[in-house]
């Protein structure tokens, strides 16, 4: 029975002939994230931003959000958002918080309540205050940084300094774009995405230690080869590994994404976003990154290989299928 291949068999691509075109590609990528991210900013959820969401679903026929909006607006209730999602009859309301505190915020609960409760059933209704939100913001942030700081750590300890500094990089451009993409597509960013960015940050680390592991073996095998070659032979010998791993998990994010509803959707598109990336940095970032490092396989500090000693058979037998001088 024939295996199944996403990849050929003994694969020969020069990927370290586009790293002159890799560097500024991701250089570009990574300038628009910044400017998007200060310009632009991120579409906080109300975990971060504090306020109230309420999901509806229609009685009948279609949520028709125009009139949601006309209807919301007359109610004082400062900027409403009002979006569709799901099927057609369902639709998401959100506004910030309301000046008086939490009584004020149920009161405006009640106020939507009442004006829209005879054709819409209130399917969940969420409310977070300004106080909470900073915590949330503030914890989520900590989060983020003290694991960023134990995954650079582990990577520093893990290799030689060449290799601990690519991979480094490798992940600072994964999360770097991944807020890009929450900038620029204005998905929700909430608590999920911060679940989202931590996952993207594992699987990264995870698709650079495979490839660097196996620069570091080969490393010991090809001591003569070119560093280019050496790690170009490398990364076609994972390359097999590394396309099932990332079809498989895109298959299972994609079920999520279609599936799993708006709750967990911005994690879902999050997370296919860090597999393309993830494994596009580990071969285009990281893996060039130990060439203009000036890597060479003399570099790795490993002794190099000797013959092992013959054993006393085999002496014995060389001693005597010796021939005689006269």
């Amino acid at each position: 029975m024939k295996l199944l291949r996403l990849a050929p068999e003994n694969t020969k691509f020069p990927f370290m002939r586009f790293r002159r075109v890799s560097y500024p590609f991701s250089a570009f990528l990574s300038i628009c994230s910044v400017l998007l991210f200060i310009f632009s900013g991120m579409n906080f959820g109300i975990d971060f931003a504090g306020g109230t969401v309420i999901e509806l679903r229609a009685k009948s026929g279609h949520a028709e959000i125009a009139t949601l909006r006309a209807g919301l607006e007359k109610l004082d209730l400062g900027d409403v958002e009002v979006q569709s999602f799901g099927n057609e009859s369902d639709a998401t309301l959100r506004f910030g918080p309301q000046t008086g505190g939490d009584a004020a915020q149920q009161a405006a609960v009640e106020k939507v309540r009442n004006s829209v409760g005879s054709d819409y059933d209130l399917r969940r209704v969420e409310v977070v205050g300004p106080r909470v939100s900073g915590e949330l913001v503030q914890s989520g942030t900590l989060g983020v940084v003290l694991s960023i700081i134990a995954v650079l750590t582990y990577l520093w300890f893990r290799f030689e300094w060449q290799f601990a500094i690519g991979a480094v990089i490798a992940t600072m451009h994964d999360l770097l774009l991944t807020v890009g993409f929450f900038s620029i597509t204005q998905l929700e960013f909430n608590t999920t995405s911060i679940a989202a960015i931590l996952t993207i940050v594992g699987y990264s680390l995870n698709e650079t230690v495979v490839v660097l592991d196996r620069i570091r073996e080969m490393m010991r095998k090809y001591k003569k080869m070119p560093t280019d070659q050496m790690i170009d032979l490398s990364i076609n010998a994972v390359l097999p590994r590394t396309i099932m791993t990332a079809t498989t998990v895109f298959l299972a994010l994609l079920s999520l994404a279609i599936f799993g509803g708006h709750v967990i959707r911005s994690f879902s598109l999050a997370m296919i976003w860090g597999i393309f990336v993830a494994t596009y940095s580990s071969v285009f970032i990281c893996s060039p990154m130990l060439i203009y490092l000036g890597l060479r396989n003399e570099d790795a500090g490993h002794a190099p290989e000797t013959a092992p000693a013959p054993s006393k058979a085999a002496a014995k037998a060389t001693t005597r299928a010796k021939p005689k001088t006269a």
